[in-house]
């Protein structure tokens, strides 16, 4: 059957490799170096491998012969539909208000671990697919009165929502990070006569996430090309 055949494991062999994919790779090459199952020169040879690959399957490939490519695959924790108690402060670390005017908080900026929006007669949109991720919780308290707002995470992040709406429409699009350290976004609110959206925008990705996977990478090569 055609069904059998898109969800076998063979299947995902085909789908397109990920940067954490590639990163579990090198993880794994790394052990079967530090274990004397590889030597200086394959690994370096391997890890070159890894950077180059488009496809899971080619990934699997060089861990073949490495016990670890046998180990069955454990699926990550989702994250927990609140913060943890203490994690997040009551108070508001900072206000974003909106009273007959629009307030925006967009670019490079450190996302605090709680935000309050209040948008009266007015607009907030919170961007924070640029932002830098200083707490891995972070929750968003949102009063739509007549108003909208906008809450934009990236995609490689956790997304939670708790609220709903008076004559109003409460929707935030729950999302699950592939990477268990990765930053939670939570959006608690409600919307009377208004709008709250919270929801990934596409394409964009956590710098910091990336860069320690980057970085992990480019440690190993520089460790045994300087050798």
């Amino acid at each position: 059957m055609d069904l059998e055949k898109q969800t076998s494991p063979a299947a995902t062999t085909d789908l397109r490799a990920s940067d954490a994919d590639r990163d579990r790779i090198a993880d794994i090459l790394r052990e079967a170096l530090a274990e004397g199952r590889l030597t200086a020169d394959e690994h370096a040879e391997r890890v070159e491998g890894v950077l180059a690959a488009k496809t899971v399957g080619e990934l699997d490939a060089f861990i073949q012969d490495l016990p670890a490519a046998h180990r069955r695959r454990t699926t990550p924790a989702a994250a927990p539909n609140r913060p943890t108690v203490g994690a997040v402060p009551i108070e508001p670390d900072e206000n974003v208000v909106a009273v007959f005017s629009s307030a925006v908080r967009k670019g490079r900026w450190r996302a605090c671990r709680r935000i309050h929006a209040y948008a009266i007669f007015g607009s907030v949109e919170i961007d924070l697919s640029e932002a830098l991720f200083e707490y891995q919780q972070v929750v968003i308290k949102a009063i739509s009165v007549f108003g909208n707002v906008e809450v934009r995470v990236p995609e490689n992040v956790s997304l939670r929502g708790t609220g709903g709406g008076v004559l109003g429409n409460f929707e935030v699009h729950t999302l699950d990070s592939d990477d268990p350290e990765a930053p939670v976004v939570y959006v608690d609110g409600w919307a009377v006569l208004g709008n709250i959206e919270g929801r990934p925008r596409r394409g964009k990705l956590v710098a910091d996430i990336l860069d320690r996977v980057q970085h992990k990478v480019d440690k190993s090569l520089r460790k045994h090309l300087d050798r």
